[in-house]
């Protein structure tokens, strides 16, 4: 029967819960038990799919095409595990289930409360994600005391009381500040915390205290007393310069023996080799290298998370210190790219509208008339093709009809895909009159052989994530061939362009997909690599 862990945060938000749950699965993975992770948000958005990256940070996109928080990226780059649509919960998601059966009358005319019935839609969606793991860690999102997570507080104070405490274990994540006038460390915010989460009926087991500073034995007692939690159970999670220390650090200090006696797992001592060779190459890094990032939403760290990974594990696998430079797109909107001087590789990530394009454009021109190695991401490849059609194949004013609808050669464009009466496909613009959906989540692309993408991936078949409505045009797909874009890679039924390169340049790839979604710190990623081998080597 799958055991559950569910991690809570107090006193301010972006504590690293995140972080704190994806580091224990790791290491509980390592003991040889199966793991699911789900994170419940309290915002009403049904999913983060139509907010702000610069406000709530990337959306995350699963392999079966969920449209999610940025931590479900966290929990796969650490645990060898997939999350899905059954991982990840919002307010707006439960509530709109929950109001949809009331309207066919499936509640048989009782009155719909929040008790029972919006806490028993989290609790039937959380037994759901845990897909019957050994172990199902759930984290809370917001902090407690908020009145948006009342209900998912609720609904995990139930499953105590149902399951009982050998099947169920808290965790509460808080803030232990450092006042630096007076020297000291205050456990005050830490106490009232806990005395908010004991008030709505929930003991911790575990108190994970993030601090800038290391938590001295006698604090560390003072919190367990003021608690009621063992004081072996206080765990302090410092700041550190690297994420993928905190597996290491919570290890430590005994966080994984504690949760195996609390819930009297079997399983086999700790193994983290993995992290600790991760370790030992990233402080052994030496050759530093400056790479430019040309984006269009602010919040860098947040909006572009799982890409930042992604270039950091890369560079630590083929031992190349990464610095990442951004540059905001709408600065090169005026054709003046000095901020791009001595660039060693250039990345164009994905994005939506027409704010900051120009700018993607002109930095894509300067990439390829300057050799230098060059990566484009989702919008980053269509911006490409826009900028190789107009300044190579004399397409003038070519562009995606995502930005000019009425453009003379839609190089991208909003395609339907339809079978005429022979059975063969075929294409049309629907941008004006149909509308169009989403592709997402995980599919198939055939490589070419003699690629870049192939050398990268060393295989025919590939699974990448998608998000985006618009394609590469197949009617221009001829004339730009013969201008020497190479079609390096195309969906499994070779209708659909999913890589494109350059000949004639040392690394010049844009992908369809997003791989930065699929990087983990051991493994990193093949395109990524290919990318940061190309300016090592350049």
């Amino acid at each position: 029967m799958t055991k559950y862990i569910f991690i809570t945060g107090g006193v301010v938000s972006s504590l690293g819960k995140g972080i704190v749950a994806a580091s224990l699965g790791s290491i509980l993975e390592s003991r040889n038990l199966s793991v699911s992770v789900i994170k419940l948000d309290p915002y009403i958005n049904v999913d983060p799919g139509t907010m702000s990256p610069s406000q709530h940070g990337e959306v995350f996109v699963t392999y079966d095409g969920a449209e999610t928080d940025l931590d479900l990226g966290h929990y796969e780059r650490y645990i060898n595990y997939k999350t899905s649509k059954s991982s990840n919960y919002t307010t707006g998601q439960i509530y709109d289930k929950v109001l949809k059966r009331e309207r066919k009358g499936e509640y048989l005319g009782s009155t719909v409360q929040v008790i029972p019935h919006i806490t028993d839609e989290i609790i039937s969606n959380i037994k759901k994600g845990s897909f019957e793991k050994d172990i199902c860690i759930v984290e809370i999102g917001g902090t407690v005391g908020d009145i948006e997570s009342l209900p998912f507080i609720e609904a995990i104070r139930q499953m105590g009381v149902e399951y009982g405490r050998e099947l169920v274990s808290y965790i509460h994540l808080t803030l232990v500040p450092f006042i630096k006038a007076a020297n000291e460390i205050k456990t005050k915010p830490t106490q009232h915390s806990v005395k908010e989460l004991r008030s709505i009926g929930i003991q911790p087991d575990i108190l994970v205290c993030r601090s800038e500073k290391n938590i001295s034995n006698d604090d560390k007692e003072k919190i367990a007393l003021f608690t009621n939690v063992e004081a072996k159970a206080v765990i302090n999670s410092i700041d550190v310069d690297d994420i993928y220390e905190v597996p290491l650090i919570l290890h430590k200090q005994g966080l994984d023996d504690i949760i195996v006696e609390k819930l009297n797992l079997s399983c086999s001592k700790t193994s983290l080799d993995s992290w600790q060779k991760y370790k030992k190459k990233r402080i052994n890094l030496k050759n530093k290298v400056h790479i430019k990032i040309i984006a269009k939403y602010g919040n860098y760290s947040e909006s572009y998370k799982s890409l930042n990974e992604a270039i950091k594990h890369a560079g630590v696998n083929s031992g190349v210190n990464i610095q990442i430079d951004y540059v905001d797109a709408e600065k090169l909107e005026n054709s003046d790219t000095s901020l791009l001087e001595n660039s060693k590789g250039i990345i164009v990530p994905g994005g939506f509208g027409d704010r900051g394009i120009e700018g993607k454009i002109n930095a894509i021109k300067y990439a390829r008339e300057n050799q230098v190695p060059f990566l484009g991401i989702c919008l980053g490849m269509q911006a490409a093709v826009i900028e190789f059609s107009r300044n190579v194949c004399n397409l003038k004013n070519a562009n995606s009809t995502e930005f000019d609808k009425n453009t003379k050669y839609p190089v991208i464009g909003l395609i339907e895909e339809w079978l005429d009466k022979t059975g063969s496909v075929q294409y049309r613009d629907i941008n004006s009159n149909i509308g169009g959906t989403m592709r997402l989540g995980e599919q198939e692309c055939l490589l070419e052989k003699d690629s870049n993408a192939y050398c990268a991936y060393k295989s025919e078949i590939i699974l990448e994530r998608h998000r985006h409505r618009y394609e590469f045009n197949n009617e221009y797909k001829e004339i730009l061939k013969k201008n020497g874009l190479i079609i390096a890679g195309q969906s499994s039924d070779k209708t659909l362009v999913e890589i494109i390169e350059l000949k004639d340049h040392p690394w010049f790839l844009g992908c369809q997909f997003h791989p930065e979604f699929t990087s983990k710190p051991i493994n990193g990623h093949p395109l990524f690599e290919a990318f940061v081998r190309s300016i090592r080597d350049y």
